[in-house]
C-alpha cells in the first residue's frame, strides 16, 4: 500500500512592528476632563480619528463599571482605546480593552551575530521633497528636517526635532520618546497642531502675529513657547 503523504506544515511568520500611540492620562474630576477633551476635539476635529490610543489609569482608583463607562465615553467622541495601563488585573475583563504593560519603543528583529562592518542606526531623517497632505512620515529615532513644505492634512511625528526649511501647514510632534528638549522649526507657519513631548498648541491657540513668518517652537516647563525666528 502506498504510504500517504502527510501535508507539509506552514511555518508561522511574525514580524515586528511599532506605531506610535496617544497616551491619555485622566484626572479626577472625569466629568473636568472629559470636557478639556471635548474642547480640544473642537479645536481640532478628527485629529483622533483612526490613532491608536493607550489609557494610562495609574494615577486613578477606578472599579470596573468606571472604566467600562470612561472607555465607552471616549468610543462616542471617536476615540478608540488600543489598551490599557496602570489598571488592577482584578477589575480587567473582556468586555474591556486588553491590559498593556512595558510600553516604549522597541525594535524586534531577528538574532543574528553582529558584524564588524555594521553601520550605526542614523539618528536623523532627511526628506528632500514636500509631505504631502494626508502622508504621515514617523521617525522616533532622531531629528527629521524636510527641505520643502509639509501640507495641509500632513504629519510629522519625531523622537527628536523637526526642522522644516518650508511652510508648515500640517501637524509637527516632536519628542514624542520624551524629550522635552526637542524644537520644532520652520521658514513659515502656518502649523494646524505642533506638540513637544506631549505638549500642544493647535492652529487657533497660536499667535495670528506668527503666522507666515520664520517661527520655532520649544519647550519652557510644561509650557509651549512659540517665537520669531530672527
Amino acid at each position: 500500500m502506498d504510504a500517504i503523504a502527510e501535508p507539509s506544515r506552514q511555518l508561522v511568520r511574525l514580524r515586528g512592528r511599532s506605531y506610535v500611540a496617544f497616551v491619555f492620562c485622566p484626572v479626577v474630576p472625569i466629568v473636568g476632563w472629559l470636557e478639556e477633551l471635548d474642547a480640544t476635539i473642537a479645536r481640532s476635529p478628527g485629529f483622533f480619528v483612526g490613532k491608536p490610543v493607550v489609557l494610562d489609569l495609574s494615577a486613578l482608583n477606578l472599579s470596573h463599571s468606571a472604566i467600562a463607562h470612561l472607555v465607552a465615553s471616549l468610543e462616542q467622541r471617536n476615540v478608540r482605546v488600543l489598551g490599557i495601563e496602570g489598571a488592577n488585573g482584578a477589575q480587567m475583563t473582556n468586555d474591556l480593552p486588553p491590559l498593556l504593560t512595558g510600553g516604549r519603543h522597541c525594535l524586534v528583529k531577528q538574532n543574528e551575530p553582529e558584524k564588524p562592518e555594521a553601520k550605526p542606526k542614523p539618528t536623523s531623517l532627511l526628506l528632500d521633497s514636500p509631505v504631502r497632505s494626508g502622508q504621515s512620515v514617523v521617525f522616533t529615532d532622531g531629528d527629521v528636517t524636510v527641505l520643502g513644505s509639509v501640507g495641509s492634512g500632513a504629519e510629522i511625528v519625531a523622537g527628536g526635532s523637526i526642522h522644516v526649511y518650508g511652510a508648515l501647514r500640517g501637524r509637527a510632534m516632536a519628542g514624542v520618546n520624551g524629550n522635552a528638549a526637542a524644537r520644532i522649526y520652520c521658514q513659515k507657519i502656518e502649523a494646524e497642531l505642533l506638540a513637544i513631548d506631549g505638549y500642544y498648541q493647535t492652529a487657533e491657540e497660536i499667535d495670528p502675529a506668527l503666522r507666515n513668518r520664520p517661527a520655532q517652537a520649544w519647550l519652557e516647563g510644561d509650557i509651549m513657547k512659540i517665537t520669531p525666528l530672527n
